[in-house]
This record gives C-alpha cells, sequence and structure tokens, in this order.
C-alpha cells in the first residue's frame, strides 16, 4: 500500500480527533515524502495525539553523531521518537554481520545519543521472541542496554508474526519482572493471534500496545487496533485514551476512512465494525435477538458505531434505514413506505458501484430527496470540461451553466487540473448566491474503480472529503466517464452543505 502525503496527514488528523495516544509517522530518514510529513504535520495543531518519528539504531562502525539515520531523526523535530534494533542473535551474525558485543553498543549508543539531545525514546526490539527462544540471555541484554542508555519504553516486537499465545503471555510476563522500563508490544499476524497476543502482553503487564487501522501492514498484516482499543475498553475496562470511551461510537467511520484512501473494500466480517459484525440470519438467532440484543451479541452495535442487521427477514434492512434516518433527524418508522423505496434504491446504486458506507453526504442527499424534505437548490443545466497539453505545458478549462430560481449564470474557470476546473467554475457560478460555500474546502479526493474486469471501459468511483472546518463529508460519483463522477460528487457535496444549513435553520 502507498499513502500520499494529504493521505497521511488526514489520517493523522482523524486518528487525533479519534484520540490515539501515539501517530507514528513515517521514517524521516528513508524518503523525501516523510521528511516533508514532519514538517507539515505541524501546521495540524493536533489536540490527542502526540506525533513520533521512527528509524533504527546506528549503523555499526559508525559514530552516532555521523550517522544520518539518526540526525533525521532529530532534525523531524518530535518529542518522541521510535528506533528499532535487533534482540534476535541471528540477525545479528547473519544480517548485520558483526558481534554481539558490536549490536549491544548500537543499541546503547543510538538511544543514548537521542536521549542527550532531549528526546523521549522508545526501542523496538526486532524479533525479540524468536530471540528470546534461541537466545534468552542476549534477548534480555538487547532490553538492557536500551534501560541503561535512558529508554523510556521497551517494545518488544514479534516481527515474523509466528509466537502462539501461551508462549507469548509468558514470555512477555518474565520481561515485564526483568526490566525496570515501561514494557510494549507489536504484533504481527502471521500465525493469525496478532490481536489475542496484544491483549494478553496486557494482562502480563505491558503497557503499550502498537498496531494499525485495520490491521493494514506487511505480509498478513499487523495488529489490528480496531479490534484491540473496544477489547481493552469495553471488556477489560483499561482506557486507551485520554477522551472518555463514547468516542469508539467514532470507530466505524474511522476503519472505513482509511479503508477507502486505501482503495481497499472493507472486510465485512471484521470484528466490531464488519458489516456482518452484528448481522443475524433468520430463525431462532433473530427471534432470540429481537427479545434480548444480549442473547447474540457481545456488545451493543452502537457503542462502536455499527448497526444490528438482519439477513434474512421481513425487517432485513430497515434497521440500517431506520438507524441512519435517526442520525440524520429524519423521522421515519419501519412500516413507512418510503424505507423499502430507499431499500431498493440503495441496492440499486451498489450495484452501479456506488458504495454509501461511510458517504454520509451521498446517503443525506438520498434520504431526503424519497423521504419529501429535499428542496432544489441549485441545477448543473450544462458543463464542460477541457484538458491540454502544449510545449510540454498543461492546462485545465471548464465552463458550467448554474440555474437558481430564475436566474442562470455561466461562468468559465482554469486550474491545475480538470477536476480543480471543474470545482473553481463550481463555486464561481455559485458563490455570489451561496457565499456559504466559501467556507468549504476540498480535503481528500481518489478515484478507483467501481467494477473490475473491463479495464478502461470500467465505471470509476470517486470519493470526495469536504470540510467546513467544523465537520466533514464525504459524497461520491460513479460513471464510466471520470470527469461526470467528479461532478457528481461535487455537486452533491456542495448540495449537502446547503440542505444542511437550510435544514437547521428551519428548526
Amino acid at each position: 500500500m502507498i499513502f500520499s502525503l494529504q493521505d497521511k496527514l488526514r489520517i493523522t488528523s482523524r486518528l487525533d480527533e479519534f484520540g490515539v495516544q501515539y501517530i507514528e509517522g513515517g521514517w524521516p530518514g528513508s524518503n523525501p515524502k516523510d521528511e516533508e510529513y514532519f514538517r507539515r504535520v505541524k501546521d495540524l495543531a493536533l489536540k490527542n495525539s502526540e506525533v513520533v518519528a521512527f528509524g533504527s539504531t546506528r549503523r555499526c562502525g559508525i559514530n552516532p553523531s555521523a550517522d544520518g539515520n539518526l540526525n533525521a531523526l532529530l532534525k523531524s523535530d518530535t518529542k518522541t521518537v521510535t528506533i528499532f534494533g535487533k534482540s534476535w542473535d541471528l540477525h545479528v551474525r547473519s544480517v548485520l554481520k558483526t558481534t554481539l558485543e558490536s549490536n549491544l553498543e548500537m543499541v546503547y549508543d543510538s538511544v543514548r545519543y537521542l536521549k542527550d539531545h532531549g528526546l523521549k525514546v522508545f526501542f523496538d526490539a526486532e524479533h525479540f521472541y524468536d530471540g528470546y527462544r534461541n537466545n534468552r540471555e542476549y534477548a534480555l541484554s538487547v532490553l538492557k542496554a536500551a534501560v541503561e542508555a535512558g529508554a523510556d519504553l521497551v517494545v518488544l516486537c514479534d516481527t515474523n508474526g509466528g509466537t502462539l499465545p501461551h508462549d507469548f503471555f509468558d514470555v512477555t510476563k518474565e520481561v515485564v519482572s526483568s526490566i525496570s522500563a515501561p514494557v510494549g508490544v507489536h504484533c504481527h499476524n502471521d500465525a493469525g493471534v496478532a490481536v489475542a497476543n496484544s491483549l494478553l502482553a496486557v494482562v502480563a503487564g505491558a503497557r503499550h500496545v502498537q498496531g494499525t487501522i485495520n490491521g493494514i501492514g506487511e505480509r498478513c498484516g499487523n495488529a489490528d487496533l480496531v479490534q484491540i482499543i473496544p477489547a481493552l475498553e469495553l471488556k477489560m475496562g483499561i482506557p486507551t485514551s485520554k477522551l472518555p470511551k463514547e468516542r469508539l461510537k467514532y470507530l466505524k467511520s474511522l476503519s472505513l476512512y482509511v479503508y477507502e484512501v486505501l482503495h481497499m473494500h472493507p472486510d465485512p466480517y471484521q470484528p466490531y465494525v464488519g458489516e456482518n459484525a452484528f448481522a443475524h440470519k433468520g430463525g431462532v438467532h433473530v427471534d432470540a435477538v429481537l427479545k434480548n440484543c444480549a442473547a447474540y451479541e457481545h456488545i451493543s452495535p452502537e457503542d462502536v458505531g455499527n448497526l444490528r442487521l438482519f439477513s434474512v427477514s421481513e425487517l432485513s434492512g430497515k434497521a440500517n434505514i431506520l438507524a441512519k434516518a435517526k442520525e440524520f433527524g429524519f423521522k421515519l418508522n419501519k412500516d413507512d413506505p418510503v424505507v423499502n423505496r430507499l431499500l431498493n434504491k440503495i441496492k440499486e446504486l451498489e450495484y452501479q458501484g456506488y458504495q454509501l458506507e461511510g458517504a454520509d453526504g451521498t446517503l443525506y442527499l438520498l434520504m431526503s430527496k424519497e423521504i419529501g424534505t429535499y428542496k432544489k437548490l441549485f441545477s448543473v443545466l450544462q458543463w464542460r470540461t477541457i484538458s491540454e497539453s502544449r510545449d510540454g505545458g498543461f492546462s485545465a478549462e471548464s465552463s458550467i451553466k448554474v440555474k437558481v430560481g430564475d436566474k442562470e449564470i455561466f461562468v468559465i474557470s482554469e486550474g491545475n487540473g480538470p477536476v480543480n476546473a471543474q470545482d473553481r467554475a463550481l463555486r464561481k457560478a455559485m458563490s455570489e448566491l451561496f457565499p456559504e460555500i466559501d467556507r468549504i474546502q476540498l480535503i481528500n479526493y481518489k478515484v478507483s474503480i467501481a467494477e473490475a474486469a473491463q479495464g478502461t471501459a470500467s465505471a470509476v468511483r470517486t470519493f470526495i472529503e469536504f470540510s467546513d472546518g467544523k465537520s466533514n463529508w464525504i459524497t461520491v460519483g460513479v460513471s464510466t466517464n471520470i470527469l461526470e463522477a467528479s461532478k457528481t460528487a461535487l455537486i452533491d457535496g456542495y448540495d449537502y452543505y446547503l440542505q444542511r444549513l437550510r435544514a437547521q435553520t428551519s428548526k
């Protein structure tokens, strides 16, 4: 997977809003994009999270002050850094091609150098569990070298992801009792137990857990924070943030956001947030859940922002519609004919390639139109967009005709690309009559294939995220023409904002 700089900044903002304590933003010594990230992230004014820079111990035979990687960490200007070092003697000898004693010196020197510059240092002991099995004394000596140098935290990494829970618990518990510094864990999922191991580590005394949203990561992935956080807070009574646990109702939207940025389909079977996590089939399950939800649910789906679904029954899908209608402020009951119309419309749109989960702007407009509360504020009568390359240069121009009431406005605007030109033209045409849209910013734009198999003839799905500085919303558009799909998402994004303002002022 590849995140753009803008992706990383937007995900950082979302993690901060959710209250994640530390955000490991990248490796500034490895590529220009991550160096730019640490420059740009300062402009976000994070409220709840601390950004951490990542790197490695010094290279063999190099003084810390001459090591480019360590100095890049200093230049990142974070208060905390994470560095990893080898704790498995096999890696020291076979990969680093150095002596065990030399590796200990590399760990000590690197931690000490960073501490001398006033930084908080987390030390990731790479391949610790494999190293512990192979040479217990040496693996522990690596941790002790980091602690003696001043490491604020040592993190035990199951880098190969193959340690099973009973061994993982025993080793972690022994380390916690042997090391004076706080202990954390970093688990990979190659044996399918990264989440279980992370939770057991906390039982064993660890107080720091590393992971990723949706478990994304190399090979089989990392420990999934979307599963770990609610397990710790809702089941084990351990807070993971200075924010209250009520924020967990935004867990599903955070998960969906990261999937969309990566152009990945959400896993419907993902615990807590998956579409099927609280889905019940017909028969005794549905009967029991309708009488008492606890009969077949380990938590309430609303606690993590999810919905209860009845897959096969006369109530199939209605729960979703009613829950979103309530969230949007629409009054609906399950017997209202509009509910079935909405269900059929959503199925039709999904067949065309739309993904409405997470796209609340598009879903709100659909619901308001079907329910009858929608009032058309403007119409786009005509649009044209031209892209041109000449003498190595590139330009884009878009013309648009908008009708508001009895007034028609025609404008032409240029942009640095065709979608930017469309957006500028639309804003220019509408701003005279709707000056409030000047508050809106486009903060993310993505294009993906709506349905594979037809190559360049496939329909594309555009995903646009907007913000007015107080709230964010997402709209989607689908077409075989990328500009048509973009135009749809753009228009809906502005329309949604104006419709919500209208709804609020009419109360």
